[in-house]
């Protein structure tokens, strides 16, 4: 048996012939972008989220710049202002913090790989404006004392949702429980379009005006530009797909989270630490392994695929030389533990069981 880390022909094959009609309704409308799918998409995933306000864009890392270079437009960030942002998280999130010309302090991550809130407090500065809460792997990374924090200093609190489609966190969805959030639709997202896509979520009607601007060449009216922006539109294809995908949302997370669980049962390997996140959706299922390069050749070598998240940590990369001498030990171990196992609405209960076999079967000595 070979069981793939995602297949996206799998998943997409569950609700074909929707998905077949709302793109022919689509290209039998002769209207690609900014039209009734847009609109439509906008409003439900809006209302689905819990704000008054979403912009669709090209893709997760243009909502992230967008929201910042919206702040700084504003006159509420400026260049060199510090934000506060998990070392761990991927490079994305670091990327739209430096081109906006901010200045990103990294934290270390917690038990559930989450951002540390016990150290955020002693990073913070006279220069510090912002949290960059990132819900890394689809675990929740909101908790009281992050609000709390954010309130006495009076700081925004920035959601990267990209990998948190559909979590909650009392009560509210994520994606709203800041002053503004970013959302991807990559393909290989809980919720992912046939293409690059994204979308900004606030109840901030400025920024959400600004947001829509910036996206649209700095345009707010046809030919009259308040702002230098960019071009970064969501097209009508993967708001029609998004809108399907859509109605299936929780129902997939459920599936995902009911295959994590019966890892989290399964899995017997002392050699093995599982991740045990309180609330989760399960983008991404990781394990930490000392000997995980050779725990990957041997589920290779059975059939079963799967990835690492992240083998070289945003302050190790080359385009950041500065960081390169940062020394954070959680981070670096992470990177060199970290693997993930597939798991995803379209895997069935026999190849759950398959991973969970071969993983209690594996030994160092393979």
């Amino acid at each position: 048996m070979k069981i793939d880390y995602l297949s996206l022909k799998r998943i997409t094959r569950q609700h074909a012939d929707e998905l077949c009609k709302a793109v022919n309704q689509v290209v039998d409308s002769g209207w690609y972008l900014q039209g009734k799918a847009t609109h439509d998409f906008e409003t439900a995933y809006a209302q689905y989220i819990g704000t008054r306000h979403c912009i669709g864009c090209g893709n997760g890392l243009d909502a992230l710049i967008l929201i910042f270079r919206a702040y700084k437009e504003l006159g509420v960030l400026h260049e060199g202002d510090e934000v506060i942002v998990p070392a761990n998280t991927y490079i994305a999130s670091i990327l739209a913090l430096t081109e906006n010309r901010l200045t990103p302090i990294l934290i270390e991550p917690n038990a559930e790989l989450q951002i540390d809130s016990t150290q955020i407090e002693q990073a913070i500065t006279p220069k510090t404006r912002a949290i960059l809460l990132v819900h890394l792997y689809g675990i929740c990374a909101m908790n009281d004392a992050i609000r709390a924090i954010c309130r006495r200093h009076k700081l925004l609190l920035v959601e990267d949702n990209a990998q948190g489609h559909g979590l909650k966190w009392n009560g509210l969805r994520t994606g709203s429980i800041g002053n503004a959030a970013a959302h991807s639709f990559y393909p290989g997202k809980n919720m992912g379009a046939f293409g690059d896509a994204g979308c900004v979520t606030t109840n901030d009607e400025m920024l959400a005006n600004a947001v829509q601007s910036l996206g649209n060449y700095g345009s707010n009216h046809k030919y009259v530009f308040p702002y230098q922006g960019l071009n970064s539109r969501i097209d009508e294809v993967q708001a029609a797909v998004i809108m399907v995908k859509l109605k299936y949302l929780d129902a997939d997370n459920q599936r995902r989270k009911t295959i994590a669980l019966r890892y989290l049962e399964g899995i017997k390997n002392e050699r093995i630490t599982l991740i045990r996140p309180t609330n989760s959706v399960f983008h991404i299922f990781p394990i930490l392994c000392e000997q995980r390069d050779n725990l990957q050749a041997f589920l290779h070598q059975k059939g079963i695929e799967t990835m690492v998240h992240y083998p070289i940590p945003p302050h190790r990369q080359a385009c950041f030389k500065a960081w390169n001498t940062l020394k954070l030990p959680i981070t670096e171990r992470i990177a060199q533990t970290e693997l993930s196992l597939p798991c995803n609405q379209a895997m069935t209960d026999e190849e759950v069981e398959t991973v969970i076999q071969a993983i209690n079967q594996w030994t160092e000595t393979y």
